[in-house]
């Protein structure tokens, strides 16, 4: 199966992932006064990549089935405890490389559409609630067939005397082992291991009695074996170093009973590689007990440094991995909220497009891209 960098799409619907963004979200300053537990079912899918993109022919991609509990509950006085348990399946085929038509027009040789996976991911969470503000402590674990991975985490936030600002920082380690299975397409290593380490800082700021804003910054430090081992010629270097800046605004609008969200980040890296991203969403309330979020979101990034569709023996680094080229990628979808009682049931559903045509930057178009689609259903319980 693809190595756990190469699932980040996928642990969008999970929340389980690891590292930071977890950690980039507001914390009540109070420890909860029930306790909630709650499953969701989510499933992506790719769509299938059609003849004039694979030498071929029409091919089937992945395909994930989701399923997550969570449990969040009050501990003593001043601490609270959340248990994530996510378990993944994952079945299809990947891209393995890209070759050339006799055209000369770059085709995608697809891996053959035997891969199977199941990953199984445990995180806990203890959290502190001091008089202004509170800190918690994550540990993950994550395990599939070909990778294993520990992370650990510290957040903190901390609010102004007059309670109009919120400064929070976190920090985060992990260290992943890779085991490529072996299969009818041969892998780069049998064995290799990354390390990866990660801060952020962050504040948020009351503009009204309706509005805040919030700011960040993060930096993320890995190396180790960076490479995709799944895919044919791919080498890169064996460090990155990533930055990000991210800014947010939300404001409630009485008349409409409903909040717009407007969130932008902008991502840099060694690689070559720079992205942005605008999240728009907007929540609106129906009565005490149904809430509609339809959101759109917009993403361009520039490829790497080392990224060809064409192998070239000279350069001591190459990947055709789609993912490192330019692009860019629109998704849009709608979440709905409904409360029953102490239930709550929760939809959601998105599609993401990709076109090397929609990316600001300029580059070689990767045959490669993928369009997909993920939808989850939720339960979940307070106890009161």
């Amino acid at each position: 199966m693809l190595p756990g960098e190469s699932k980040s799409a996928l642990l969008a619907l999970t929340s389980g992932a690891l590292l930071l963004p977890a950690y980039q979200h507001a914390h009540a300053d109070a420890p909860p006064e029930f306790t909630n537990l709650g499953l969701v079912y989510g499933q992506y899918r790719e769509d299938d990549i059609t003849s004039d993109k694979s030498a071929g022919g029409d091919s089937k991609r992945m395909e994930v089935d989701i399923a997550h509990f969570f449990l969040f509950a009050p501990v003593a006085e001043d601490w609270s405890l959340a248990l994530d348990v996510t378990w993944e399946d994952m079945s299809g085929a990947s891209p393995w490389f890209v070759g050339q038509s006799a055209s000369g027009d770059p085709k995608v040789i697809m891996s053959a559409a035997s891969i199977r996976d199941t990953r199984t991911s445990v995180s806990v969470t203890t959290r502190y609630y001091y008089d202004r503000g509170n800190a918690g402590l994550n540990y993950t674990r994550s395990s599939e067939d070909d990778y294993e991975s520990d992370a650990i985490a510290f957040d903190a936030s901390f609010n102004s005397a007059d309670g109009m600002q919120t400064y929070s920082a976190a920090v985060s380690v992990s260290k992943d082992t890779l085991e490529p299975t072996q299969g009818p397409t041969p892998t780069s290593t049998l064995k290799d291991n990354k390390d990866t380490r990660s801060a952020w800082v962050g504040v948020t700021q009351i503009v009204s009695k309706r509005a805040i804003v919030r700011f960040g910054l993060s930096y993320t430090y890995s190396d180790g074996f960076l490479t995709d081992p799944y895919k044919a010629n791919d080498q890169r270097p064996d460090s990155r170093k990533e930055w990000a800046v991210d800014a947010g605004y939300r404001h409630f609008l009485t008349g409409l009973n409903g909040a717009v969200k407007v969130d932008y980040r902008f991502f840099d890296d060694d690689w070559g590689i720079n992205s942005h991203t605008i999240d728009i969403a907007w929540h609106q309330n129906l009565g005490q007990d149904l809430q509609l979020i339809p959101f759109l979101r917009y993403y361009t990034q520039a490829e790497a440094e080392f990224f060809s569709n064409q192998v070239d023996g000279t350069e001591r680094f190459f990947s055709d991995d789609y993912r490192l080229s330019a692009f860019g990628a629109i998704s849009m979808g709608l979440r709905v909220r409904a409360g029953i009682g102490d239930w709550s049931v929760n939809l959601s559903g998105e599609r993401y497009r990709t076109d090397e045509g929609w990316g600001v930057y300029g580059g070689e178009e990767s045959p490669a891209l993928v369009d997909s689609w993920r939808v989850s259903f939720g339960l979940d319980y307070t106890f009161k």
